[in-house]
């Protein structure tokens, strides 16, 4: 992936893909089961359904509460954007029309299993990176690099884990 220059205003994406041993429909239920991510992830650690969604549905939010060595701990409402079982379960954070993120999976199926897909789109909208920006913005390009990588490294992390839940299942 080629990341060099890439500025925050530029929207960059990071994307993994893994193969399961498994069907779309199994695979979705671990991936739209947003309460499972923090057992898949280390800077997720507690996630929890709003307005009295219990489950994935076009429009239904969730809170996230989230932890990083540099950044402290947070919390985040995500608007779910795209829910189409068992093929694409996305959501914009924060603000739907101007996220600071959005994350997608994409389930496709391929060989007897599932290609498995986790997409992330950092901005357009200000996010907890955007202060590191402001306070060094001649290290912008820097920030927003390391960022992605750690996203890179995160998403290949939670990949495993479901990959590693759905086919122990």
């Amino acid at each position: 992936m080629e990341w060099t220059g890439a500025r925050y205003a530029d929207t960059p994406t990071v994307e993994v893909e893994t193969w399961v041993a498994a069907s779309p429909e199994q695979v979705w239920a671990v991936v739209s089961d947003v309460e499972l991510m923090p057992s898949m992830s280390a800077e997720v650690q507690r996630v929890e359904w709003l307005d009295g969604a219990a489950g994935p549905a076009q429009g239904a939010r969730f809170v996230g509460y989230s932890k990083h060595d540099a950044f402290g701990e947070w919390s985040t409402t995500s608007h779910i954007v795209e829910c189409e079982e068992p093929k694409v379960f996305a959501w914009a954070v924060a603000d739907v029309e101007h996220p600071s993120s959005v994350w997608r999976f994409t389930l496709e199926p391929r060989d007897g299993g599932t290609a498995l897909r986790q997409w992330m789109q950092m901005g357009p909208g200000r996010s907890g990176l955007s202060y590191a920006i402001d306070r060094m913005p001649e290290k912008e390009e820097k920030i927003v690099f390391v960022r992605l990588r750690e996203f890179e490294q995160a998403i290949t992390g939670t990949l495993a884990a479901i990959k590693q839940r759905v086919e122990g299942a």
